[in-house]
């Protein structure tokens, strides 16, 4: 006897629908804003607010204790800034150390970087090493190089003494003409393994049978690096040095734990500048109008940046 099996009847596939209009906020999908809220209430609340409290506060009289009673007082803060002479010099000493601690520090960088690119041993242990500044706070590096600096127990004075260089102690951050070099000095060797290791890795995406060919047809290294390595490095390398400007111009923690803006004011940088105004003196409005021109400053720095980038893009 056979068994017969019916059929199983489906149902009909149902007919493609239209995809539904993802809902939006000011052109912002609302799920993917819902997920962002928990990381921007920390950026609005210590990045916007005082930023906005910043700008406001430029406009005022604002002083300490008075608490909360000033009065909008205009372009004032601003009049009174231009006419500054120790506004001025703490602009020109920022510029300085902003200027000499990016340049020395991108090719003390472009050099060990080409050096940690190469194949030696322990390749791996220099390279751990090389990043070792970058895991020490500012304060930290602040204090160790005061010892070195240290006048009578300073390891520096020790070194050069023994060498023959010098003769007899030298002040290093309490000289008028040595202060301002011997900071830019620390700011290289703090900033250099952040710089190292993007340099690092521009030079790890050139490609090495470019290279290799060019040393075939007889290159020696200079022209190798010129016609091939350097041309594939300049947007990293262009990159870095536009935010190294702007961090080392921003500079604070450092140059405060090493000299405090001194001696006699030769390395107060905008910063400095504006927190003597503010916590030493007392005048809030100043020093928010001073750290408002600052913004502005590296406000067009940020700007001329990404239009190179735009270009490059295009």
């Amino acid at each position: 006897m056979t068994s017969t099996r019916t059929p199983t009847v489906r149902p009909p596939a149902p007919e493609p629908t239209a995809a539904q209009p993802r809902r939006t906020f000011l052109g912002l999908n609302r799920e993917a804003l819902f997920l962002a809220v928990p990381a921007l209430i920390p950026v609005v609340i210590f990045s916007l607010y005082p930023l906005l409290r910043g700008i406001y506060l430029g406009f005022t009289d604002a002083r300490a204790g008075r608490d909360l009673e000033f009065s909008f007082t205009g372009l004032d803060n601003y009049a009174t800034m231009l006419g500054d002479s120790y506004f001025w010099e703490s602009f020109r000493i920022g510029l300085v150390w902003a200027f000499g601690v990016t340049i020395l520090q991108f090719f003390a960088s472009l050099g060990l970087a080409l050096l940690l690119n190469q194949r030696i041993r322990m390749r791996w242990l220099a390279r751990t090493l090389a990043i070792v500044p970058w895991a020490m706070p500012q304060v930290v590096i602040g204090i160790m190089w005061r010892l070195v600096y240290h006048p009578n127990a300073g390891i520096l004075n020790s070194v050069l003494k023994d060498l023959g260089v010098i003769d007899s102690n030298v002040e290093w951050l309490t000289s008028l003409s040595l202060a301002l070099p011997a900071v830019i000095v620390v700011g290289v060797w703090a900033g250099m393994p952040q710089t190292t290791v993007v340099l690092l890795a521009g030079l790890q995406s050139v490609r090495t049978e470019l290279v290799e060919a060019a040393a075939v047809d007889g290159a020696n290294a200079w022209q190798r690096f010129r016609a091939v390595t350097w041309p594939a490095l300049r947007p990293v390398a262009f990159a870095m040095t536009t935010l190294d400007f702007i961090w080392n111009f921003n500079s604070f923690g450092l140059v405060y734990v090493l000299t405090q803006g001194g001696p006699g004011g030769a390395t107060r940088l905008p910063l400095l500048f504006a927190y003597e105004e503010a916590f030493r003196y007392g005048n809030y409005a100043y020093a928010a109008a001073l750290g408002n021109a600052m913004v502005i400053v590296m406000a067009v720095f940020v700007v001329l940046y990404l239009r190179r980038r735009l270009k490059e893009a295009d």
